[in-house]
């Protein structure tokens, strides 16, 4: 949805984007979620145990608010989620890094179709980070949510960058995964 509320303007935009990037229907990037089996055992942990983890169990309180990494969607109103620390960046480099991530009982792993951006993405402003082969940040910037898919089509046309990171930019959150398509 757009910001003035119309539907399909920002996917409009979003294809009109890629096409005068890199040619219609061809998109250089492929979002991808976290896998979920590594967190399934975190839910059956009490809350005393999750404490001595630096994790807490947290029930949204509305839709729309907290991201899950996992199903790169937001939460609905009632999902009982898990506020955990997260390394995103485990890599032997100076930029090796975590962060609190939001997980959702029984989230799946998204990975989304080449060139799609998922709501939860495009309405946040983003920090969009790329990533040379040894793990160094080699190039970086904050857009709108909106201009995600631009920010990174342009990242992407660097060939050093391997993979880019994307981390909603106010709360410096990991976000997901941008691969090459």
């Amino acid at each position: 949805m757009s910001e003035n509320g119309e539907p399909g303007r920002s996917a409009a935009r979003h294809n009109a984007v890629i096409a005068t990037s890199i040619g219609p229907n061809v998109s250089s990037f492929q979002l991808v979620g976290l896998p979920a089996e590594p967190f399934a055992p975190f839910f059956a942990m009490t809350d005393r145990e999750l404490a001595s983890k630096g994790a807490r169990r947290v029930i949204a309180a509305e839709s729309g608010r907290l991201p899950c990494r996992i199903s790169l969607a937001d939460a609905e109103c009632g999902d009982e989620l898990l506020l955990l620390p997260y390394r995103h960046q485990p890599a032997d480099s100076p930029y090796n890094a975590s962060g609190p991530i939001y997980i959702r009982r029984g989230a799946r792993q998204k990975i989304l179709d080449a060139g799609e951006i998922p709501e939860y993405v495009s309405r946040r402003l983003i920090s969009v980070r790329g990533y040379d082969a040894d793990h160094i940040m080699i190039d970086a910037d904050v857009c709108d949510g909106p201009d995600v898919a631009a920010e990174i089509e342009r990242q992407f046309r660097n060939a050093l960058v391997s993979y880019i990171h994307l981390h909603n930019a106010k709360r410096g959150c990991y976000s997901c995964l941008v691969n090459r398509a």
